[in-house]
């Protein structure tokens, strides 16, 4: 398993990415002559935030029992589904969804997906039509009910201090994707802080290689402007998810991981930067 750790340190150590675009940019998709005053504010921090807390709370609690039986994780899939399909009703924020019609869902895909809020999972888990499982940090399991349901789910938890505690996880999503099992994966590493897609890490598509299975490029428009990092102020406002044309894996080899992941990162910027009506 030596090219496992290999490629793990470079998923949490940062090596092989794309370079960088030069010039920084603040909010890419803001619209235009919208302003998000002292009442969205207060909407946000007495109405949303604790509802979004209490569904967390609530769904958590009752996927305990739910998950006692539930091997797989896909009975616990539905728990997040509906705790997705809660909040994104709450914030009033519509999703076009854009190019999944052309994809093969019924085929076990990696899906690359930029990464700028905390809301971009319940995105996933709604307007992804299908099971999967997704790559996290472990950071994450120290959350209370949501650590707990990410590690009963059967998501795949990376140890960016300790990459070879990793490998019982890889294993299993490496398996899951073989049987049938997509996989959600962030590229970037971390959420954005900026709205700019940052450097790829090129180790994440080590299991879209190992698999043999294509990368479907998605773009998330406008959640960095809905919730950006280190705010718990949601600005409702309309969002997209765009998907690209699957990206081929086969007959690639691990030292192909840096030439496969500047090729993702370029359909999702080129995703990305597509104006339309999340950015007029």
């Amino acid at each position: 398993m030596a090219e496992v750790n290999s490629s793990l340190e470079q998923v949490e150590g940062g090596a092989g990415g794309t370079p960088a675009a030069a010039v920084p940019r603040s909010s890419p998709h803001t619209i235009s002559g919208v302003k998000y005053g002292w009442a969205s504010r207060l909407r946000s921090y007495f109405i949303l935030d604790p509802l979004i807390w209490v569904y967390t709370l609530v769904m958590g609690l009752l996927a305990i029992p739910g998950g006692w039986f539930d091997q797989d994780g896909r009975r616990l899939h539905w728990f997040s589904r509906t705790w997705s399909w809660l909040i994104m009703k709450t914030i009033f924020s519509p999703v076009k969804v854009i190019g999944l019609e052309k994809i093969d869902t019924s085929k076990p895909h990696v899906y690359a997906v930029n990464h700028a809020s905390a809301l971009d999972i319940p995105v996933l888990y709604v307007y992804l039509p299908f099971q999967f499982r997704i790559a996290f940090k472990k950071e994450l399991l120290s959350y209370p009910v949501i650590g707990w349901q990410l590690r009963r789910s059967g998501q795949v938890c990376i140890d960016q201090q300790n990459p070879s505690h990793s490998i019982s996880s890889i294993r299993a999503a490496l398996k899951g994707l073989k049987a049938g099992l997509p996989l959600v994966i962030f590229p970037e590493g971390g959420r954005t802080p900026d709205g700019e897609i940052k450097p790829f890490l090129s180790g994440a598509f080590f299991l879209a290689i190992k698999a043999q299975v294509d990368i479907v490029p998605v773009a998330l428009v406008g959640t960095y402007e809905l919730l950006p990092m280190d705010t718990y102020h949601i600005k409702c406002r309309p969002l997209e998810m765009r998907v690209g044309e699957p990206i081929s894996t086969t007959g690639l080899t691990l030292r192909d991981l840096e030439a496969v992941s500047g090729k993702v990162q370029e359909a999702i910027q080129d995703l990305y930067d597509r104006q339309g009506p999340a950015s007029a």
